[in-house]
């Protein structure tokens, strides 16, 4: 019971990676706050915890790139546990790899909004709860898109480096507050977030699958899962400020 008595967010929670986080953190102890936009499907998380007797669990409906549902998912947290111990970014969507050539300040827009911004504004709404009690810890979902050129398009690539940015920033400026921010950067996992892939550009999507035949082979959720709660857990109190790579060894050739 790694994390037995601590509250937690974790948004895009409905499926994936942030599903599988939800049901470990449970399993080990955390009350879990499920956030996702799609509020059913949080539930239907929540409702598979229950039944499999895994902890505590609330759905929260949140949509990260709006500032009002990010102060109000934080809210509801703090109004049914308690407090907030644990942050976990995990929200995202990807970008059709369109090229620069080609991005929209509307596509731009959006996927910063959620990948970048989203994750800015969930960690300015906590850090005030994490100084008061010298104790917090968060957890940013990056991807090797944030540290590799070339792994989606621009906006997916610039939003991404800006999370590896953001994580290392929080680091160290709140280190000695008793407080870590982390970031994992998954490789390619089989997750639903090419469902937010509808129209891809044909160039893009040539350029960034260039290394596909160097991936040794794709991760699952749960495999990511395992990072995220030892990055959470008091296990990783020295880590800080870095970015944890969980990709069979893809971005090591």
């Amino acid at each position: 019971m790694r994390l037995s008595g601590k509250v937690a967010i974790i948004t895009g929670a409905a499926s994936g990676m942030g599903k599988a986080t939800a049901e470990l953190f449970a399993a080990e102890g955390a009350k879990v706050v499920v956030s996702d936009l799609r509020l059913e499907a949080a539930q239907a998380v929540v409702d598979g915890i229950a039944a499999n007797g895994g902890g505590t669990a609330m759905a929260v409906a949140a949509n990260v790139a709006k500032e009002e549902e990010v102060q109000q998912l934080v809210d509801a947290t703090v109004k049914e546990y308690g407090t907030l111990d644990i942050l976990i970014n995990n929200a995202g969507i990807m970008d059709n790899f369109v090229p620069a050539a080609d991005v929209t300040d509307e596509l731009w827009d959006r996927v910063f909004a959620i990948n970048a911004t989203g994750p800015m504004r969930t960690i300015r709404k906590a850090l005030p709860i994490f100084l008061e009690k010298k104790s917090g810890v968060i957890v940013n979902i990056a991807s090797a898109g944030g540290l590799m050129g070339s792994r989606a398009g621009t906006s997916y690539t610039a939003a991404k480096h800006a999370v590896v940015g953001l994580t290392k920033n929080v680091g160290f400026q709140y280190a000695t507050q008793g407080i870590r921010c982390n970031a994992v950067a998954p490789g390619g996992v089989s997750t639903n977030i090419g469902t937010t892939i509808n129209a891809p550009n044909s160039f893009g999507m040539e350029r960034a699958m260039a290394g596909m035949n160097l991936n040794p082979r794709a991760g699952e959720p749960e495999e990511i899962a395992k990072v995220v709660l030892f990055l959470a857990s008091d296990e990783a109190s020295f880590v800080n400020g870095t970015v944890v790579t969980a990709d069979a060894g893809w971005t090591a050739y």
